[in-house]
């Protein structure tokens, strides 16, 4: 080895995540995380500093000055090799050795601080303190094996030591030796960000419940999440350590909220969401970090009014809008991309649970880009579907409903009714899944539209002699006969468990009410609600050939108002009473008059 290859080699740390290299590549390299031995050459930054550095030495300037920089030198290189020497027999892990490491670290961290404090602008005076405290992070990562021990890390306040660390000013530290400036083992707040990566991985909090709460309260009480935020904004992508630093920044956000989900509201007003919003939209070529934060916000935004209404207020339906844009008439490049994709919609999916953002996703003419992708038949298509039904449902879709008719949506969305697409493979969606979006936005439309647009929509069952009648009976039977045939399974097992004297408790039957839903009944339930909607439209050619149809077929009526019922009675989850009655009372009439 000559003297640039010591000065740039990193030792493996062992990273426990993987981290996909940038472009999104299905492959990747096996030394492209945690500072792997390969080389690479010096960019325009490094030269430029490794010039700087060798002017000082080539211009005459004061002899002591290069004496003591060639000193400095010479240490750390011996440092690099006392550290790539075969390592003694490691001592046994345990309470008493994880405490000597634990004040060793302080201890250091304290040095660090004091000599950087005392020599600011003279960075060869604390350079070898800044090794000594990464050497110890380094070690630290020992810890993360003996979650029981965790409580150390906070009776001995190391955990609040960390956390200011990670606010650390070193990314100047060894800017005079060429390779040191972009090395991972200079970056302090990096290694801090690695080690809490390590201590928060979910399998290992999941190993000691009471160590693992004891860590996140600590970490929840020193602002964690903001100091990680801050820590992001001064690191740049461009440089792969620090790309590196924001991954593994996010894997400890996903840990925590793994852990402990009541957190995401917290760490969204800790300005994670402003940051994530901004690090989609930036301009950049698409790589894992783009693809793990668009996970990141899917997870913030699941089940959580709060986070939902934050993103509407940051204008975060144009954003999602504005990156969804690109795959109208573009498939994803690569399968990474796709996942990306996908979480973008999911994230817009959650959003559109809350009626406020109903009215912003329509001002952002959400409803023209999902009609577009509807027609450009790309991989977006069934997911521009999934955001539709979501935009649309309930009463507080009505304004989508309206707005929809209004830009032709029923020319693209009764294609899709008449015949399921076969490319859905490809996306990973079902026929079922398929035909339940589109059969929820009819429903939709038929509750929530009113004079000139119902009449547009009751029309479209009328063309081409009563053409989507016809399929939709045909869907009727074929959704009736496969919950049917689950009925008849579930009534065996029930029969067969009361035999062996076991009780059917609630548990038992939301199960098997689970397992009826994934046999179709949900949809069976919406194709039955669009049958009594067009049979009391007042069109009497509707309301006979739906009862010509079911005559032909052996059809009942009796099932038809059964089902009905029984949608009836499970409607309006999360609803006000007020809204549940006068639901059902009006579905209940519909049925009546069948």
């Amino acid at each position: 080895m000559d003297v640039g290859e010591l000065l740039n080699y990193q030792p493996d740390r062992g990273a426990k995540r993987p981290r996909e290299e940038d472009g999104g590549a299905a492959g990747r390299d096996e030394d492209s995380r945690g500072g792997g031995k390969q080389q690479k050459g010096l960019n325009a930054r490094e030269l430029a500093r490794y010039r700087e550095a060798g002017v000082g030495l080539e211009g005459g300037g004061d002899m002591r000055e290069t004496e003591e920089l060639a000193l400095d030198k010479k240490k750390i290189l011996e440092k690099l090799m006392d550290q790539d020497e075969e390592e003694p027999e490691a001592e046994p892990v345990d309470e008493s050795s994880v405490k000597k490491m634990i004040l060793t670290f302080e201890k250091r961290s304290y040095k660090n601080q004091e000599l950087r404090i005392k020599f600011p602008d003279n960075p060869e005076k604390f350079m070898e303190s800044e090794l000594d405290l990464n050497d110890i992070i380094q070690e630290m990562h020992v810890i993360a094996t003996m979650p029981d021990l965790y409580h150390l890390l906070v009776e001995l306040n190391s955990v609040h030591s960390l956390l200011g660390l990670l606010s650390h000013e070193n990314t100047d530290i060894l800017s005079v030796m060429d390779g040191f400036r972009q090395s991972p083992e200079s970056h302090v707040a990096i290694a801090v960000v690695d080690l809490l990566q390590e201590l928060t991985d979910i399998d290992t909090l999941q190993e000691s419940e009471e160590g693992a709460e004891v860590l996140i309260d600590a970490l929840l009480e020193g602002q964690v999440v903001a100091l990680l935020v801050q820590n992001m904004e001064r690191l740049d992508e461009q440089v792969k350590e620090e790309a590196d630093g924001i991954y593994n920044t996010l894997a400890i956000i996903e840990n925590m909220a793994e852990f402990r989900p009541g957190l995401c509201t917290e760490a969204a007003q800790q300005g994670l969401m402003q940051w994530l919003l901004k690090r989609i939209k930036t301009k950049m070529p698409f790589d894992a970090n783009k693809l793990y934060c668009s996970e990141i916000l899917a997870i913030l935004l699941q089940n959580n009014d709060n986070t939902r209404e934050l993103l509407g207020e940051m204008d975060g339906i144009d954003v999602l809008l504005q990156q969804l844009s690109v795959f109208k008439r573009h498939n994803p490049s690569t399968a990474e991309e796709q996942e990306m994709m996908e979480n973008l919609f999911d994230a817009l999916c959650s959003c559109l649970m809350l009626a406020a953002n109903r009215d912003r996703f329509l001002r952002g003419e959400g409803l023209q880009l999902m009609n577009l992708m509807l027609r450009e038949k790309k991989m977006s298509r069934t997911s521009a579907m999934k955001v539709l039904d979501h935009a649309m449902i309930g009463p507080e879709g009505a304004d989508n409903c309206h707005k929809f008719v209004d830009i032709l949506g029923l020319r693209t969305i009764f294609p899709l009714f008449m015949k399921t697409p076969k490319k859905m493979k490809k996306t990973g969606a079902t026929e079922k899944e398929h035909e339940e979006h589109v059969c929820s936005i009819i429903a939709s439309m038929l509750r929530n539209l009113k004079s000139q647009q119902r009449s547009r929509l009751l029309n479209k069952f009328t063309e081409n002699d009563c053409e989507k009648v016809d399929r939709l009976m045909e869907m009727h039977f074929k959704y009736l006969e496969a919950v049917q045939q689950a009925d008849k399974r579930i009534e065996g097992e029930k029969h067969e468990m009361v035999r062996r004297g076991e009780i059917l408790d609630d548990g038992i039957e939301d199960e098997f009410y689970l397992r009826r839903l994934d046999a179709g009944l949900f949809v069976l339930q919406l194709i039955c609600y669009i049958m009594v909607e067009i049979s009391n439209s007042g069109i009497s050619q509707l309301q006979q050939r739906v009862h010509q149809i079911l005559n032909l077929r052996g059809g009942s009526v009796k099932v038809v108002r059964h089902t009905m019922r029984e949608y009836a009675e499970s409607i309006g989850d999360g609803k006000s009473e007020e809204f549940k009655e006068a639901e059902r009372k009006r579905i209940m009439d519909l049925v009546d008059n069948f």
